[in-house]
């Protein structure tokens, strides 16, 4: 099974742990951070949004003319575009890219950050204009002849773009949520479903709630699974779990407002938190606590060769794409690239192999009964 690791495309050297030094666009910081990704072996970046942050449409652009071969995955909200703009806004992108976009709807957790940009759906209406939203979208992205549209939030007559993606196959869709009304939406449409990282039984559920809405959907696949960690690592378990709580340190020291925890994802985090700060082989809540859950916050903590097999456990609950990111954006993405994702790429392809081979035996075997 092909494992995609996913870092995040940050415009600025700011994090939960220090404030940004800079510009909110800081164009040098921008390419470093994308070169070091692309050098450290990272698949792909996340260009997040913020209705006060760079537009990630652009970034992106900056981005891809910085880099050869790192993909990129741009979040974008159905709130602020028709769908049809948003269609060629990123059919444009993956031509300037040569076919390395893919986008990522958010459908919005918080109320007052929605509001901030004059949207007062509530959520569960926000999850079903999502879901028409990533219909069109795939749709414009492949029809070839003018269509119609009426649907419960969008309607438009004889639309057809004259940019398409660089692709014969339409760019990814990503899609995340924690909540019935979010399993129906991204189960029935994304072809990527994006978890924050529980437990290892909190996880599979959650797996199993994406699943089950994609077959209730009637679809024959089921989206690809991706979960975000926040790894901290260090030669020694010791070590590690001091640079561990050394973080939360700074965190409580620069006295961030803590997340609302209004959406479904951070009240569970929050209660997996409740329960215990350690879960699992490395699993660490105390990072969202200290942040209120604001977003993937939780903690992979250990040796390099514990994260990895830590990472590998979700792996075996079907996770094939592993979002990571630390808080001193570059060192920590040189690390991960340099000690974690070899030991599980290195992994991953020796049961591959292996089960390639038992496959292979138990079909001579029946060849020869035959």
């Amino acid at each position: 099974m092909p494992i995609e690791f996913l870092g995040t495309g940050a415009t600025n050297d700011g994090s939960e742990t220090r404030p940004r030094s800079g510009a909110a666009f800081d164009k040098e910081f921008t390419r470093r951070l994308a070169a070091a990704h692309e050098e450290a072996g990272f698949d792909r970046v996340l260009i997040a949004y913020d209705s006060s942050s760079p537009d990630p449409a652009q970034v992106a652009a900056y981005i891809a003319a910085h880099t050869e071969r790192l993909q990129l995955l741009v979040a974008h909200r159905p709130n602020v575009s028709h769908p049809t703009y948003a269609a060629k806004t990123f059919a444009t992108l993956d031509q300037i890219s040569d076919g390395r976009i893919s986008v990522h709807f958010i459908t919005g957790g918080l109320e007052k950050e929605q509001h901030r940009e004059g949207d007062y759906l509530p959520k569960d209406e926000r999850y079903a204009r999502t879901r028409e939203y990533m219909r069109i979208v795939k749709k414009a992205w492949t029809q070839r002849e003018p269509f119609d549209h009426e649907g419960q939030y969008y309607r438009f007559t004889g639309y057809v773009s004259d940019v398409m993606p660089a692709r014969i196959s339409r760019p990814a869709v990503s899609f995340g949520g924690s909540s019935r009304a979010a399993y129906a939406a991204g189960g029935a449409e994304a072809d990527i479903y994006a978890l924050w990282a529980e437990s290892l039984e909190g996880t599979a559920q959650q797996i199993a709630s994406v699943r089950a809405a994609a077959s209730a959907a009637g679809r024959s696949d089921t989206p690809r699974i991706h979960v975000g960690f926040r790894p901290i690592i260090a030669a020694t378990e010791e070590l590690a779990w001091e640079k561990a709580h050394s973080v939360v340190e700074r965190i409580v020291a620069r006295k961030m407002p803590l997340g609302a925890a209004e959406n479904r994802g951070a009240q569970r985090l929050l209660e997996l938190a409740a329960k215990g700060e350690r879960h699992d082989r490395a699993l660490w809540t105390g990072t969202a606590t200290a942040t209120g859950a604001g977003g993937d916050t939780t903690a992979l903590v250990g040796t390099p060769e514990t994260v990895a097999q830590a990472i590998l456990d979700y792996v075996d609950l079907g996770v094939d794409v592993i979002a990571a990111r630390g808080y001193d954006w570059i060192d920590d993405t040189r690390d991960f690239g340099r000690y974690i994702i070899p030991i599980v790429r290195e992994e991953v392809a020796k049961r591959d192999a292996a089960r390639s081979s038992s496959e292979a035996s138990t079909a001579g075997r029946a060849d020869a009964r035959s």
